[in-house]
């Protein structure tokens, strides 16, 4: 399979970039991150439209540890293809990690961030029940409930 997509990189951009977001995902599979970055790059510059490109590059940025930059690669997936499941799948996975952070340091901020992920996965009971128990630390009894009771 490796060697049939890599006879396509020569081809014009849309077919390049095709197969350069295969074999980056083959390559990320394989957890050979530096080769799937190498083919997530190609990918996004031979067609920066394309959303599973752009997804390819930001599980690339995730793995990596630069989860903003990750978060910003899924948004444009998503602002080039509303319906991409794998960026709106993705797009919480930075917010999940750096939540553990923000509950610590900042409700608020961990409130907000639960907020985002739930427009994205809004039937994920364990945000549901994050939001739950933030809203009742934070005294806010009403949102507490509608919270755990979603």
């Amino acid at each position: 399979a490796l060697e049939t997509l890599k006879m396509f990189e020569k081809k014009d951009s849309r077919v390049k970039s095709a197969a350069a977001t295969n074999l980056s995902f083959l390559y990320y599979l394989e957890n050979d991150l530096a080769q799937a970055t190498t083919y997530a790059d190609l990918a996004v510059n031979s067609d920066r439209y394309n959303p599973a490109a752009l997804t390819n590059k930001g599980n690339t940025v995730f793995a990596n540890g630069d989860y903003e930059k990750a978060a910003e690669f899924y948004k444009e997936a998503l602002r080039n293809d509303s319906s991409c499941t794998e960026a709106l799948y993705n797009l919480g996975k930075p917010k999940k990690t750096h939540l553990r952070y923000e509950i610590m340091e900042d409700p608020n901020q961990a409130i907000e961030w639960l907020l985002q992920l739930i427009s994205v996965v809004p039937t994920d009971p364990h945000v549901l029940s994050k939001l739950g128990k933030l809203y009742d630390n934070e005294g806010d009894k009403s949102q507490a409930f509608h919270y755990y009771y979603e």
